[in-house]
């Protein structure tokens, strides 16, 4: 039976790590399904350069359809870095017409230039709108089986309950858009699967690497797939959509079965005062003595923020004076800190003594460097037990994976 896939197919540029294609969600999530063996028909709005290149990408797949809805250029995200909020560009400025889908299986994403109104006897829906979502029934979309798939922050601002654990939330919504299935994600905490018989977590899985632009897309496809094509129980089907998205996110590419078959990623491991919510402290270790290291310090400040890290930055915490006026903080607040995040590149004193003196304590330190690693510049480091990352993404993670399990 056909997955009908209805949303956004939008051009994606990243500056770096290096990414120009066009995916977007429905796209993306339409050829990951497509990829595992089960027929797809992609609706959306696409000019005609997108409509090639989907189709080109589509070609190789079993039962790969698109029925577009041809329009005059489209959306473009462009990021900086692949954690980056990205600037959007040709939203439309009335939106175009909304796109009606009748059938019987589909997945429906909110979209920015547009919308979709589905009827349905199985949905997943994924409003993909962290600051207004739109209840999935709102624009007289129905279905007979609903899954929901949320982040826990969506979902809170959804069912008017900000600061609510999952617990609460889930049901909540389940109630209130009629959904026998809610899934929250979580980041490191995994997803939080809520349905009528009953509720469980299942993990996030650790990988090598960590590539963030469409993750969410694939979990959202990996899951449908597994929900509505396979018959898997939600929570069965929601575990197949974290390591399906923990490949991704290890190798830029879509999961097929055989993939998930030979996988052996291993769950990121949380500790019982994470679960419990109990805070984690990283001290954010780097020169700024410019705007380039500046601006590095500023997004790893804020990104670890995002990840819901208590963040202690030398710079913005104790600010530039003497040695008298502003060693002993840095080092009071390493000694309270549960890790280091360090910014390696350069290798400042500074930053150097930072590592050594944290690695003296014991506290864990993931160092990030894209100019020196595997020289003999961070022998010292490697060594002595610091976590080295090439790639800025894959660094953030695994502060937030080695904080978890603390």
């Amino acid at each position: 039976m056909t997955i009908h896939v209805v949303g956004g197919v939008y051009r994606e540029h990243c500056i770096h790590p290096r990414w120009n294609d066009i995916f977007g969600s429905a796209g993306r999530a339409a050829l990951a399904i497509a990829g595992m063996g089960t027929p797809v028909c992609l609706h959306s709005y696409m000019d005609q350069r997108a409509l090639e290149v989907l189709s080109e990408k589509g070609a190789w797949l079993h039962s790969f359809a698109i029925e577009p809805t041809l329009i005059n250029g489209g959306v473009s995200f462009r990021y900086c870095h692949d954690l980056a909020v990205p600037d959007i560009e040709g939203v439309p400025d009335p939106r175009h017409q909304i796109l009606k889908v009748s059938e019987e299986k589909v997945v429906r994403f909110g979209m920015l230039e547009g919308d979709a109104q589905v009827q349905a006897e199985w949905v997943v829906y994924d409003p993909q709108n962290a600051h207004k979502s739109e209840p999935f029934g709102a624009n007289g979309s129905t279905a007979k089986h609903l899954a929901l798939v949320l982040n826990l922050r969506e979902a809170a601002q959804m069912a008017r309950m900000p600061g609510e654990p999952p617990s609460k939330v889930a049901p909540a919504l389940g109630q209130s858009q009629s959904a026998e299935v809610v899934i929250l994600k979580m980041g490191p905490s995994g997803a939080y699967v809520w349905s009528a018989i009953g509720a469980t977590q299942v993990p996030a899985y650790r990988t090598k690497r960590v590539w963030k632009i469409g993750s969410g897309d694939c979990f959202v496809a990996y899951f449908a797939n597994a929900w509505m094509q396979d018959g898997l129980a939600p929570a069965a089907a929601a575990d197949v959509a974290s390591r399906a998205t923990a490949y991704y996110g290890e190798t830029q590419g879509l999961a097929t079965r055989k993939n998930l078959t030979d996988g052996t990623f291993a769950p990121v491991e949380l500790s019982s005062g994470y679960r419990a919510g109990e805070p984690r402290k990283v001290y954010l270790a780097g020169p700024f003595f410019d705007l380039m290291q500046l601006w590095m310090v500023e997004q790893a400040r804020l990104n670890l923020i995002d990840m819901n890290l208590q963040v202690f930055s030398p710079y913005h915490d104790v600010g530039l004076g003497s040695a008298d006026d502003v060693i002993s903080d840095d080092l009071e607040a390493i000694r309270n800190s549960h890790l280091v995040f360090a910014i390696a590149d350069g290798l400042d004193p500074g930053t150097v003594f930072e590592v050594g003196y944290a690695r003296a304590q014991n506290k864990p330190v993931v160092v990030y460097s894209e100019r020196h690693k595997g020289s003999e510049s961070l022998k010292t480091m490697e060594g002595s037990g610091c976590l080295i990352c090439q790639e800025y993404a894959t660094a953030v993670y695994s502060a937030v994976w080695e904080a978890a399990k603390i």
